[in-house]
């Protein structure tokens, strides 16, 4: 039995993707999140979840950091985006950072339950709307090197290099994950290596080239 995990913040849509779910495969076990904090969490607290359905600018997810976040964390479940951005670039760089499938927020039922079918189905899924316009687009300067590298980290490390965009110091960085602070230098020297970069600075500034602006906040504005 699949178990999928919808993480969007807005209820309704939360909604449709349960439908789209249980109608694609009626046997699946659905499970809810509203945050990115709570994804991971729950992706902790269940590591056999098959299927991540990741809004890409839910509350602490900023872009394409989530998926990053969750493929070198949890390399087993596969992640479909959802977003309202359909701008090919946007797809282009989800797919090669990993995502199994993009989800526009404009599509239809049909079209939802078709996606979680392929994807569950271990096939790789976009709207008919977009395959054209995707396949023609090239891949961004550095991103297949970039998420290359980023997926070269243990899980941990990616957790440290989380914090340490975040601006948390080492000890700061020890508590949260419960280690040694040597622990946590540990890590970083592996972290600087494996990204090639040379300081802190550096290492924050590789994960905020994920960041994407919201469409939909760009349209409130």
């Amino acid at each position: 039995m699949p178990t999928l995990l919808i993480a969007d913040d807005h209820p309704l849509f939360r909604a449709a993707l349960r439908q789209a779910a249980a109608d694609a495969v009626p046997d699946t076990m659905i499970r809810e999140a509203g945050t990115l904090d709570d994804t991971l969490a729950a992706l902790e607290a269940e590591p056999g979840i098959d299927l991540v359905l990741l809004d890409l600018h839910m509350p602490g997810n900023h872009g394409l950091a989530g998926l990053a976040a969750i493929r070198a964390q949890y390399p087993g479940t596969a992640v479909a985006v959802v977003s309202a951005n359909d701008d090919p670039r946007v797809v282009r760089r989800a797919l090669d950072h990993g995502a199994a499938g993009y989800l526009p927020k404009s599509s239809g039922l049909d079209e939802l339950r078709d996606a979680i079918r392929a994807v569950l189905a271990c096939e790789q899924w976009l709207p008919a709307s977009l395959r054209a316009a995707v396949a023609r687009t090239h891949s961004e300067r550095g991103d297949a090197d970039l998420a290359s590298r980023l997926a070269s980290l243990s899980p941990q490390q990616f957790r440290v290099l989380t914090l340490v965009a975040q601006g948390l110091l080492n000890k700061q960085i020890a508590d949260r994950l419960d280690v040694q602070e040597r622990t946590v230098k540990a890590h970083l020297s592996a972290i600087f290596d494996r990204l090639g970069v040379r300081n802190r600075t550096q290492a924050g500034v590789v994960l905020r080239e994920l960041e994407l602006s919201d469409p939909a906040r760009r349209i409130e504005d």
